[in-house]
């Protein structure tokens, strides 16, 4: 695959990335930052909540208690507002206690529950297409993405009830890879964690108060049955550090440069509007 010469600076430009988040100082003025614009996100749209699936990462940790402290923030201005982490088990979630520990952390105004797993397992159960007999790990992949995009339709249906905005958690080193789901955990409505690199997800974790644990914990979209659990970097072929530092300009080998843009442009119909013949 023929790669433009500039990608990498395209890259970087097109995802926002930011290499002055490094310390201490940086990193609090991005969290006010960020803080300001989900409430003016929220106040501009009329909307008095913000609804964000809880997993027990760090991503969703970060953007949730972003939103918590914004909403925090606009009660105390005298705005209604509320914060609803939404918790989306596919049967019985193996590091649950991870996702308890987020919600201890995030401290938010109201928790639900929505188990997905009926839903999921219901509708796969009804496709059938004539003359295709697909192997199981096909299905599982299928799978996999009807998981996040079975998330995603109950937290809009929350924020319908509730009047509200749905939150993502796409981040540079994601959005890079294209890693989320059309549909599902890459369609939301405000992505407060936009720009950032998985480095500076966590810097802003810690800064903030999270555990540890939580900070340093290994990333798994955890979408597969037949590979539960599954890390990121595995499904990459490269790390999160690898992919943070092609972000930021710093040296890495020629194959990281070769797996990070052939992804990204194969990725491409993620990141855009749908194609048109206008």
């Amino acid at each position: 695959m023929n790669t433009p010469a500039n990608l990498q600076a395209q890259i970087q430009a097109t995802l926002s990335v930011n290499r002055g988040i490094t310390d201490a100082e940086s990193v609090s003025l991005e969290i006010a930052r960020r803080i300001a614009f989900i409430k003016g996100i929220l106040v501009k749209s009329g909307q008095k909540t913000l609804v964000l699936g809880i997993s027990g990462g760090v991503d969703s940790s970060t953007a949730g208690r972003l939103c918590q402290l914004a909403v925090n923030e606009l009660k105390a201005e005298g705005y209604d507002a509320k914060f609803i982490a939404v918790r989306l088990p596919y049967k019985t979630q193996a590091d649950e206690q991870d996702a308890q520990a987020a919600l201890q952390f995030i401290q938010p105004d109201l928790v639900t529950t929505v188990n997905i797993a009926e839903a999921v397992d219901g509708m796969m159960a009804g496709i059938k297409i004539e003359g295709i007999d697909p192997s199981a790990e096909l299905t599982d992949f299928v799978k996999g993405n009807a998981k996040a995009r079975q998330r995603m339709l109950a937290q809009y249906a929350i924020a319908n009830y509730t009047t509200g905005l749905v939150v993502g958690t796409d981040h540079a080193a994601e959005a890079v890879m294209g890693f989320f789901t059309k549909g599902g955990d890459g369609f939301c409505d405000l992505a407060p964690l936009s720009g950032l690199t998985k480095g500076q997800v966590r810097l802003l974790a810690k800064q903030m108060g999270a555990p540890e644990y939580l900070v340093v914990k290994a990333p798994t979209a955890d979408l597969e049955d037949l590979d539960p659990g599954k890390l990121d970097e595995v499904a990459y072929g490269c790390t999160y550090e690898d992919i943070d530092n092609y972000l930021l300009g710093n040296p890495v080998s020629e194959s990281v440069v070769d797996i990070i843009e052939k992804m990204y442009l194969k990725t491409e119909h993620k990141r855009v509007m749908p194609y048109s013949p206008v």
